[in-house]
């Protein structure tokens, strides 16, 4: 059987026609799946806030206007959720200590380099939620400092500072992986 185009998709959704749905959901679930994977610290959490924003896009879809693609409209949807879902449930832990040389950033090679998408998804998670919330949103989904302040209720300040820290945060986390690797002590 030929899949749906988009447009038979959509309109099956907006006549809530089950297999509509089911197919719309198979076509976009596993890419917007990783995007809550960055969001949220657990797979857990990820497919909760996966099932919450299928949930929206399924109320919404008759408001999908058919500018842009379909995809963006609906990736769009899933960031949000994940962030309103930070944003009203979680006490955002926006600042955290971490130890002077992470702080400074500075680093005689580029860590990031080296990793696989796979690693640094994984080095994502372990980031604190504030952190976390303002990495993916600014480097890996494009938002300027002004629209994260905007949707996490945060100065344009915080956004860059945390964008800062996150970095280093991650500096910290790959160069203290790399010396366990190599059974070397860090200062």
């Amino acid at each position: 059987m030929d899949q749906a185009t988009e447009q038979e998709l959509i309109r099956g959704c907006v006549e809530n026609d089950a297999r509509s749905q089911r197919d719309l959901y198979q076509r976009f679930s596993s890419a917007m799946m990783g995007i809550c994977i960055r969001y949220a610290p657990t797979v857990h959490e990820a497919e909760d806030l996966l099932q919450e924003g299928f949930i929206k896009i399924f109320r919404k879809i008759h408001t999908f206007e058919g500018r842009g693609h379909l995809a963006g409209w609906i990736k769009r949807i899933i960031v949000n959720t994940c962030l309103t879902y930070y944003r009203d449930t979680k006490n955002l832990r926006m600042y955290v200590e971490i130890n002077e040389e992470a702080q400074s950033g500075e680093s005689s090679f580029d860590v990031f380099s080296e990793l696989s998408a796979e690693d640094l998804v994984k080095k994502i998670q372990r980031l604190p939620d504030g952190f976390r919330m303002v990495f993916n949103m600014y480097a890996i989904e494009g938002y300027s400092h002004k629209e994260i302040a905007d949707k996490l209720e945060i100065s344009i300040g915080t956004s860059k500072s945390q964008l800062s820290r996150a970095r280093a945060y991650l500096k910290n986390i790959i160069i203290e992986e790399e010396a366990k690797e190599f059974n070397v002590k860090t200062v």
